[in-house]
């Protein structure tokens, strides 16, 4: 097999995730540095587990709504999962959840003579608007400076609220609420602009935007280049199911503990339907993007089964292979095209996500 993983039976993060690319193995996502360390029993489990990519209902944290007091990023990421089955490559977990009652059922797939992370997540027996969605995070302090592209963007706006509080050492640079069109000139709150797709950057800062995109073959992608590692890592989604991607900008910028100013060279590329990371409530309010037509929730009912697929995988550079232009399916799988001409052919189940 050339992917491995694992997760953990608290908060089902994913863990240990290794892709066989060639002779080399690669390791594309983030471990907070204070995991599996004795500071880390006082932790919340979604801080004590922070790794990898975890499953989100309700994506972010927030005020109760209609009674519901769910913690950050939900029960999902955060109660014990129950491990079903794990052979040949397949695990199914699941979990009953309590502050709104339902089932979801993990089922992580990694295919023979493939270097990708099929996920579904299926929500049984909930009622009521939801936002939910994917939280991996990549590791290029590990990895080295990357390049991010993603599928051309309809939206994209910085948090319209404050991400940190400098009086609690926290300190974020972009400009906030600011709307702009391309990824390489963003508003900050200096008055310059700056390039999202080159990281690590801004050093000692937080910060969080949204990008609302959807291709015309009902797939939506986000790739980063690794030039140093010499691979590309990529996500595909529906949006049907996945409206937005939230990127996290961790780079240093929390001052307070856990984070202590050494969760750095991190970089949040998390596929959702949601309002930001602002909750349930927010979400579910009228808000800016919804009156343009982006929905930020998912509608569940208790007579049908609603299923999330998602793609992650990971594909050999070629020479000469900058930047991701696009991506597009073909009889096989994908083609990668770079900026510079360069192309890769990769193995994956595009029918898969619907």
């Amino acid at each position: 097999m050339n992917v491995t993983f694992d997760i953990t039976r608290s908060g089902g993060h994913l863990d240990k995730v290794k892709f066989r690319v060639g002779r080399r193995t690669v390791e594309p996502f983030a471990t907070a540095p204070w995991c599996d360390k004795p500071e880390a029993d006082k932790l919340i489990p979604l801080l004590r587990n922070l790794r990898g990519d975890f499953f989100c209902a309700p994506f972010g944290a927030g005020p109760a709504w209609r009674g519901e007091v769910h913690p950050p990023h939900g029960e999902s990421a955060n109660a014990t999962w129950k491990v079903k089955s794990s052979e040949g490559g397949r695990l199914v977990a699941t979990l009953r959840t309590r502050v709104r009652p339902g089932t979801i059922t993990k089922v992580i797939e990694a295919r023979e003579g493939e270097t990708n992370i099929y996920q579904t997540h299926l929500l049984k027996g909930f009622q009521g608007g939801m936002c939910l969605g994917h939280h991996a995070m990549l590791d290029f302090a590990r990895n080295g400076a990357g390049i991010l592209s993603t599928s051309k963007l309809r939206l994209a706006q910085v948090l319209p609220a404050p991400f940190e509080n400098p009086v609690e050492g926290g300190y974020s640079s972009l400009k906030q609420g600011a709307w702009f069109r391309h990824l390489d000139s963003v508003p900050m709150a200096d008055g310059g602009k700056t390039d999202l797709t080159r990281y690590p950057a801004r050093e000692g800062f937080e910060d969080l935007v949204m990008l609302h995109h959807q291709d015309a073959d009902d797939f939506a992608w986000t790739a980063v280049v690794f030039p140093d590692k010499k691979f590309v890592w990529f996500s595909l989604k529906n949006p049907a199911y996945l409206a937005s991607t939230v990127l996290w900008h961790s780079n240093g910028g929390r001052h307070y503990a856990p984070w202590n100013g050494r969760h750095r060279g991190v970089l949040g590329i998390e596929d959702v339907t949601a309002y930001f990371h602002l909750g349930l409530a927010a979400s579910l309010a009228d808000n800016p993007w919804q009156e343009k037509g982006v929905p930020t929730s998912l509608a569940l009912t208790r007579s049908k089964i609603t299923s999330i697929p998602y793609i992650m995988g990971v594909a050999p550079l070629t020479a000469g292979f900058d930047a991701v232009r696009s991506i597009q399916r073909t009889d096989t799988g994908i083609r990668l095209q770079a900026a510079s001409g360069a192309h890769i052919d990769h193995a994956v189940d595009t029918a898969f996500l619907k």
